[in-house]
């Protein structure tokens, strides 16, 4: 089998869950080679052999920090000129789209985006979308060159598979585009203590229903007993009720747990286009006619001050 190149999301060296799932969906297609860009290289190379990775390149530079994208498309660039790869697998955050799409052009190659799923087939990697607002599964390949392809987390369960995780030294010549966007300003984002709305195994998420800034607490406290992220529908974040950075919805956050909770959402597009491939999906509203009832697994008709605090009592409760 080939190589595929996977492309190593991380903070400040610490892998993040995504790229774990990228080596075990890599590992269906071919031998996952890991590319590490920034500080933290080694360390982070035995966690990316635990799950698969057969070799690491690695390249810390500070155009990795002090620049915009670019010098990471340089590098990742480098890898594959290196590597050859039958495919390069990159997470679907806003910037590993970038990074991606990027990437394609440079080495003319297609370009698949937010794969939920892969495959080996006869004339290469099979991708499985969720497309128009996640109302039909496609099934995609790449007619012509290397496919790009970024896949949303929480698509696969990230599976131990340890394998060599050779560490190799990346040589990077930087493009002169690489110092055209140059990073100014950094400022550090509060820690709420939840997970990452867009990695979250779960997600309880509020809507109109909630009525108000001050009822999120509801909300909160049901998502912090199941250790889930707190999600906000678009009509919540335009009202002012919680921030925009937890919107879900097409012109928010595209997420994809394993379990998802709307409550006092009514299910509008908008929304169901960020939330529809969770894999399973409960719904909270006391209109027997809200739309969301159309796509959930469990639905509860009522009102979500009486259901969501009864819910949360009983997680409490089977927890202790």
């Amino acid at each position: 089998m080939a190589d595929v190149l996977v492309y190593v999301d991380h903070m400040d060296g610490a892998v993040r869950k995504p790229t774990l799932e990228l080596l075990t969906l890599a590992r269906r297609i071919g031998h996952p080679v890991a590319v590490h860009l920034g500080p933290g290289g080694a360390d982070a190379a035995k966690i990316l052999a635990e799950y698969g990775a057969v070799k690491v390149l690695t390249s810390d530079a500070a155009e990795f920090s002090d620049y915009s994208v670019v010098p990471k498309v340089d590098a990742l660039q480098a890898a594959y000129d290196a590597v050859s790869p039958a495919a390069v697998l990159v997470p679907s955050s806003a910037e590993g789209k970038e990074i991606a799409g990027r990437l394609a052009v440079r080495i003319g190659s297609g370009i698949i985006t937010d794969a939920v799923d892969l495959e080996n087939g006869d004339d290469g990697p099979i991708a499985t979308q969720s497309v128009f607002a996640a109302a039909f599964t496609t099934k995609s390949r790449v007619s012509k060159g290397t496919p790009v392809i970024t896949v949303k987390p929480n698509s696969a369960a990230p599976e131990v598979a340890p394998a060599a995780g050779t560490v190799e030294e990346l040589a990077v010549s930087f493009s002169e585009a690489a110092t055209g966007t140059k990073v100014t300003v950094r400022t550090s984002r509060g820690s709420s203590g939840r997970p990452e709305l867009t990695e979250a195994a779960i997600v309880v998420s509020g809507g109109r229903g909630v009525n108000g800034a001050e009822n999120f607490v509801v909300i909160e406290a049901l998502a912090d007993s199941l250790g889930a992220a707190v999600g906000a529908s678009r009509a919540a974040v335009d009202a002012g009720w919680y921030p925009h950075a937890n919107q879900v919805g097409q012109t928010g956050k595209s997420v994809s747990p394993q379990l998802y909770i709307a409550a006092g959402i009514s299910g509008a597009i908008q929304h169901r286009a960020g939330m529809q491939t969770s894999k399973t999906i409960v719904a909270i509203n006391k209109d027997e006619e809200a739309p969301i009832f159309e796509l959930v697994d469990y639905g509860v008709i009522g009102d979500l001050f009486d259901v969501v605090p009864a819910l949360t009592g009983e997680v409490e409760t089977r927890k202790s």
